[in-house]
């Protein structure tokens, strides 16, 4: 963790310093009762981890990151599962659909291992899963199980106290309902002692000093249990209130759709004496239509799509960006959130310390200035350099690279050839059906010509810059001021069969100054340039 003066983190306009602040204000810049400041994640295992878990889990360290540079008080950051939920159905990318059928109603860690006997549970299958996933990215965090919490006595306490304001916490709850879920409701759920279901049923009685609740079971037999030792758990709404109080949450971030939720949580906080966390809301990702994503309609894309063609911390950027904007998440948003990505980390070690606070990969890298050997190359560069050279062969893509990185190789530079991979699976997934090469008409014709002459006269060590500099000039001997865009136009969609392009002189000095003559070349020769030569 780099060091900084405080009084620009005070300072720092980017949202996870503005969310940071909120929780010094809160702390009053000393450590709570318990010790530290509290962040914590939500997980529901009743599914694999999907992009919604990364963005929250990468976003919370974001500001615990920034929380760290404005105070001394010490951070922990909690991956809560809600592995006791009961199983509602049975998920469509699971094998043993059948005996998860057999299960439903049961509480997550309660049902089997549909996928191996290597875990005890459905919800230790998942749950191992999530830190397995967690771990990839590493991430440092604590995971709490909801099963641990309620079966330990951990949550007991804090259960006596929702049982202590039932009716109240009730009288909370029931006008949010619906008149056949009113007659039905109540805060705890029961488990059965019969059947190990978790029960929708009404409680008939509390009593508060005995610390139990009646009910009727499903065989209609009337049954008295404590709420403690994990004989129930809590609707999810008293849930999230009732890990908000007995863990003693300082904050937490949540989709813009459940901000009605929290609202009801933080009352029922309050109700039991606690404080509610400092929260959070951030828009939600839309698919390609601009419909909102849902992981049951299985629309946009998951984050082993995402991470087929793109490195990581691209994604942490993405969500870095601007979390309060709804944003398309789908595969055409890729290549610009690599390329922010490496232009941000180009930046970072040149930015005086205040407006590298600002920049995403500070909060990325936690501050760090990191080195890929990617100085000046882009994803998109390497999408022309996929379609020019037509190969799918990473190893010939190599060939070309290391003329614009002298010395680089697969083992020097591996976050680069990372970059070369995606950038080749993302052209044959996306890009190559969509290349559209014309010929050159009119004073495009001689415009071409005169760059084929000008580069042949480039001797073999000039500069990106430089050779970008004679593209621009040799434009304007052929086009009017207002029309050098077109030059620019006529060269993508000529010699790279799309409406945009990288930069032109980075380009040459990467495919190569005679390659972009021979390509020149066989374009006025009125070849396909779609075809390889």
């Amino acid at each position: 963790m780099s060091q900084i003066d405080r009084s620009l983190a005070e300072a720092a306009r980017a949202w996870p310093f503005e969310e940071a602040r909120k929780l010094v204000a809160r702390t009053g810049g000393k450590a709570p009762a318990k010790g530290y400041v509290l962040l914590e994640t939500g997980y529901g295992p009743s599914g694999l981890p999907h992009i919604g878990t990364f963005g929250e889990v990468v976003r919370t360290t974001m500001v615990r990151r920034a929380f760290q540079r404005l105070s001394d008080v010490p951070t922990r950051l909690f991956c809560f599962s809600d592995d006791m939920d009961g199983l509602r159905k049975v998920p469509d990318n699971v094998p043993n659909k059948e005996m998860l059928a057999a299960h439903l109603g049961k509480p997550l860690t309660a049902v089997p291992d549909p996928f191996s006997n290597e875990h005890p549970s459905f919800g230790a299958a998942n749950n191992a899963r999530l830190r397995a996933f967690l771990d990839s990215f590493g991430f440092e965090y604590e995971f709490q199980s909801a099963t641990d919490w309620y079966k330990s006595g951990r949550f007991d306490r804090m259960l006596l106290t929702m049982l202590q304001h039932y009716e109240e916490v009730q009288a909370v709850m029931l006008p949010t309902l619906g008149p056949e879920r009113r007659a039905s409701y109540s805060i705890f759920l029961p488990i059965s002692p019969k059947t190990g279901r978790v029960l929708q049923v009404p409680v008939i009685e509390t009593d508060v000093d005995a610390g139990t609740i009646v009910y009727r079971d499903e065989d209609g037999s009337l049954v008295e249990t404590p709420v403690t030792g994990g004989n129930v758990k809590l609707q999810w709404k008293a849930d999230w209130a009732g890990r908000w109080f007995a863990l003693d949450v300082d904050y937490e971030m949540y989709g813009k759709d459940l901000i009605p939720s929290a609202e009801l949580s933080a009352k029922i906080v309050k109700i039991l004496g606690g404080r509610p966390p400092e929260g959070f809301n951030y828009e939600l990702f839309l698919d390609e239509e601009g419909k909102k994503i849902s992981k049951s309609k299985g629309n946009g894309l998951s984050v082993e799509d995402w991470l087929r063609y793109a490195p990581p911390e691209s994604l942490a950027l993405y969500m870095q960006q601007q979390p309060r904007r709804a944003k398309r998440l789908y595969f055409d948003v890729i290549p610009r959130a690599i390329d922010d990505y490496l232009a941000a980390v180009e930046k970072l070690p040149k930015e005086e310390p205040a407006k590298a606070l600002e920049n995403p990969a500070w909060h990325i890298h936690d501050g760090e200035a990191v080195d890929h050997h990617a100085s000046g190359v882009s994803f998109g560069m390497l999408l022309n350099l996929a379609s020019v050279a037509h190969t799918d062969d990473k190893d010939v893509l190599w060939q070309y690279l290391r003329r614009y990185v002298p010395g680089a190789t697969p083992q020097s530079a591996p976050y680069l050839d990372r970059l070369l991979q995606g950038a080749v699976a993302y052209y044959q997934d996306f890009v190559k059906s969509s290349k559209t090469f014309r010929l050159p008409v009119g004073k495009e014709r001689a415009a071409l010509q005169d760059l084929a002459e000008t580069l042949r006269r480039i001797p073999d060590g000039e500069s990106a810059e430089f050779i970008q500099n004679e593209v621009y000039e040799t434009g304007k001997r052929h086009f009017a001021k207002e029309e050098l865009r077109q030059w620019f136009s006529t060269l993508y969609e000529v010699l790279l069969g799309s409406t945009q392009g990288p930069r032109m002189g980075a380009f040459i000095k990467l495919y190569g100054r005679d390659n972009v003559v021979r390509l020149i070349d066989r374009a006025l020769a009125g070849e396909d340039l779609g075809q390889a030569a």
